[in-house]
């Protein structure tokens, strides 16, 4: 979207949006769904799925959408396709997830309900989930060496892990009420959400050289949906979306400095502690056009989407793997998907394919007047590092389902690729003799196949997944002997996660499994 169009549409969407927000009192959760809002990660930090929390039918077939539709996840992510459910049905989706490596893990219990009357339709639910951080051990660095006749200096003390840290509490919420005009085939909804935050999965793994870090905030999320339907079994779809990210990181430091031990004045090292207070804040604007038709009489459907989001970045964290501070920063993402199904008998298919264009632009603005090298004077407010980043990330999802009696057997797979160009420029210090800029490139692939199985049981209806997610881990950079040496002992190294890498990427591999039952009882 934009700039010029984005106050317009913004000032229209406010209008019919928060009025009736309000009337009905409905809040609920700024979980990225598919389709309407377009993740972003320059590293690829192993953040599990904390935000996967409500019921699907698609989800163990790889989250495939586009061909073919999920009539119990879509209301979720278009309020307007609530129309689609026919009887009220009270759910639950108890789900849990875990990373190798004692990299944390996350349990999560939704419970809410999608009913119907008349020509009304709507949502509710609310999840209470606990987060485990990763073992602090795990990712304490190699070089604060623990045996003082290993050290050349006094050791850095071990991180103290209290409960606060180590368990965090999330609590999310989300509200939904739409209404049919049967006689056009058109449905309109709006839907609301929040999640009161005490932890972001993957956070910690950014923060690997800090002593203690204390996570708070919220997101919240708003939308307006439109459904359009014919006869001929074509349908079209219109989502607005309003998100936001506020989260504080305080992350607590060592400095070690050298002081004299009275009554001597022998100067000796002692560590003293440091807060840093980062802000991780992110303003979202969506829109997302969907279609989807028969072909023939074969049982055929292909669907297309189109989605655009204008993210504004005012506060990005001064997180340990990027070299520079206070990173504000915008973006502007498209995702273009095209998917086909087939149902034939006792089985269906499908496969969804997207491309991601986006361009990111983050930079630092000089605090107050500062000196180059060459003796030019920056003014305060001016950008004194700027960062461009341009991504092609693409995503395929197939999966299949057979329908056995009262059991239906699915499977897929989901790959992501993610690959990005960054363009680094620093207007005070030159990266190398000749140049102030630096480029780099990087790209990693994430796969997650699925199993799952759904059993049609009298007045209650089960829909299990398991699924395992690779090519993510606990992200570093490579650190020549030089550059360590250059940064000694007492320096701290300087989530969506983007951030600009200070050099190219390490990855330690780790495997996020996540299980998740939903239970789905109609009310008859």
């Amino acid at each position: 979207m934009i700039p010029s169009q984005r106050g317009t549409v913004g000032r229209w969407v406010a209008r019919i949006l928060v009025p009736c927000i309000t009337a009905i009192s409905v809040l609920a959760v700024a979980f990225p769904v598919q389709g309407q809002l377009i993740s972003i990660k320059t590293v690829p930090v192993a953040s599990g799925d904390q935000f996967l929390l409500f019921p699907s039918e698609n989800l163990a077939m790889g989250g495939v959408g586009l061909g073919m539709a999920d009539l119990l996840g879509d209301p979720f992510s278009n309020p307007a396709t609530g129309s689609r459910v026919t009887e009220t049905v009270f759910f639950g989706s108890p789900t849990f997830y875990g990373i190798t490596d004692r990299n944390g893990s996350g349990k999560s219990l939704p419970l809410g309900a999608l009913f119907t009357s008349g020509h009304w339709f709507g949502a509710g639910a609310v999840s209470l989930q606990e987060l485990e951080g990763a073992d602090r051990e795990r990712v304490w660095p190699f070089f604060a060496v623990r045996e003082p006749w290993n050290s050349f200096a006094r050791p850095m003390p071990e991180p103290a892990q209290d409960l606060s840290e180590h368990s965090g509490r999330n609590l999310y919420a989300f509200g939904m009420l739409g209404y049919r005009f049967p006689e056009k085939g058109l449905s309109v909804g709006i839907s609301g959400s929040y999640a009161d935050l005490g932890a972001v999965d993957g956070v910690d793994l950014l923060y690997a050289l800090s002593q203690e870090i204390d996570q708070s905030g919220h997101m919240s999320d708003l939308r307006l949906g439109l459904l359009k339907e014919w006869e001929s079994g074509q349908s079209m779809e219109l989502v607005l979306t309003r998100n936001k990210v506020r989260m504080e990181h305080d992350v607590t430091y060592l400095n070690m400095v050298w002081e004299p031990i009275p009554p001597d004045t022998v100067v000796i090292p002692q560590w003293r502690t440091r807060v840093d207070k980062n802000l991780d804040y992110t303003d979202t604007w969506g829109a997302h056009l969907a279609f989807r038709r028969p072909i023939g009489e074969n049982g055929w459907q292909v669907g297309w989407s189109l989605t655009a989001n204008g993210k504004d970045h005012p506060k990005i964290p001064n997180y340990e793997i990027q070299n520079i501070p206070r990173d504000p920063g915008e973006t502007k993402a498209y995702a273009l998907g095209v998917g086909v199904a087939k149902t034939e008998g006792p089985a269906r298919f499908a496969v969804d394919m997207y491309l991601e264009p986006i361009r990111s632009d983050t930079w630092a603005d000089a605090a107050a007047d500062t000196t180059d090298v060459f003796g030019n004077v920056i003014k305060a407010g001016e950008k004194t590092i700027e960062n461009e980043f341009v991504f092609t990330n693409a995503l395929v999802k197939a999966g299949f389902a057979w329908d056995y009696k009262i059991a239906t057997l699915k499977g897929g797979l989901n790959v992501r690729s993610i690959s990005y160009e960054l363009e680094q420029i620093n207007h005070i210090e030159p990266f190398s003799a000749m140049s102030h800029k630096r480029k780099q490139d990087e790209s990693w692939m994430e796969w997650t196949p699925s199993l799952g199985v759904s059993l049609a049981l009298q007045g209650v209806t089960l829909h299990y997944t398991a699924r395992i997610t690779t090519g993510t881990g606990r992200p570093g950079t490579r650190w020549s002997p030089a550059r360590m040496a250059e940064s000694g002992l007492d320096s701290t190294f300087s989530s969506d996660f983007i951030l600009a890498p200070q050099g190219p990427l390490t990855l330690q591999d780790a495997r996020v499994t996540t299980h998740q039952l939903s239970v789905v009882i109609p009310m008859r």
